[in-house]
């Protein structure tokens, strides 16, 4: 009876500390997907595309590819998991836009891809590209 219940608990420790290499190395999943790169393109106005979101507004901790893009005109790369695994342990691209469509649907300019964003008076235009050149 006693060594049923030792493998029981040996089952689930095991099955723990699977999850916990899993959420805690993600980039072992990572390698052989698509990567994508968040780009920022400066834009002259609004030009009727939507409301912009303000940038100040947007954390930097919750929003990083979309900080990088805006400071540096595009965001480190995102490589996809092979399995499509990592996706659920790591912060995407992806999840950013998401959010940001959710929160401010008027700052999706029309039926494009991307989102309207103000930093002191300058407008961008975000996107979720996989080419860095484009």
């Amino acid at each position: 009876m006693r060594r049923r219940y030792l493998l029981a608990v040996a089952t689930v420790l095991f099955a723990l500390l699977a999850l916990l290499a899993l959420g805690a190395l993600p980039s072992l999943l990572g390698g052989g997907g698509e990567v994508y790169y968040v780009t920022a393109t400066s834009v002259e106005s609004e030009n009727g595309n939507g409301e912009p979101i303000r940038a100040e507004n947007l954390s930097e901790n919750r929003f990083p590819y979309t900080h990088q893009a805006i400071e540096e005109g595009i965001s480190d790369a995102y490589e996809e998991g092979r399995f499509g695994i990592k996706e659920s342990f790591t912060h995407t691209p992806s999840d950013e836009f998401g959010e940001l469509r959710v929160r401010e649907g008027a700052a999706t300019p029309g039926d494009e891809e991307g989102v309207l964003v103000v930093e002191n008076g300058s407008y961008y235009h975000l996107e979720i590209t996989t080419d860095p050149g484009e």
